[in-house]
């Protein structure tokens, strides 16, 4: 059987806990579609629930600022991974209950109309104890919906 490497290991345990073990994003049904040290990609489907405006079938803006916030504060901490790279798995994995929402700003562009969304978000920037991301929120049609920016405490 061939050894993960300690960067396979750190992507594994994110999707883990990203996925299993985050209730919210289980209400919301976030998935990692992609995850480096630059980006991260979350998709869900649409659902009833997520519903704002049931005529249209448009997502509730509560729902796009949850994302956006999320896949925000996922490259904030694949950010501050990066700086990490040197250090072992468990102390950077450890990491993963530091990160929090600072601030987050939502434009949206759009009304939320789509069989199901990814948002990709960037980091712009981290420092020794805030990361600020740029978030985009795209629908199945590749329509932007929203962006956002957030900053989160990374210490």
């Amino acid at each position: 059987m061939e050894r993960r490497t300690n960067n396979e290991e750190l992507v594994a345990a994110v999707n883990e806990r990203f996925n299993e073990k985050i209730p919210f994003n289980k209400v919301l049904g976030l998935k990692v579609e992609s995850i480096s040290y630059k980006s991260v990609k979350v998709s869900f489907q649409m659902r009833h629930e997520l519903m704002g405006h049931y005529n249209r079938g448009m997502l509730h803006g509560g729902v796009i600022s949850s994302v956006i916030d999320v896949a925000g504060g996922l490259s904030a901490l694949m950010g501050v991974q990066q700086k990490m790279s040197g250090e072992s798995l468990e102390a950077r994995i450890a990491k993963f209950g530091s990160v929090s929402t600072i601030d987050v700003r939502v434009d949206f562009l759009r009304p939320g109309i789509g069989k199901w969304f990814v948002a990709t978000a960037y980091v712009l920037r981290t420092g020794k104890k805030i990361a600020v991301t740029r978030i985009e929120l795209q629908n199945d049609q590749n329509q932007l919906i929203a962006v956002g920016t957030g900053s989160y405490v990374v210490a």
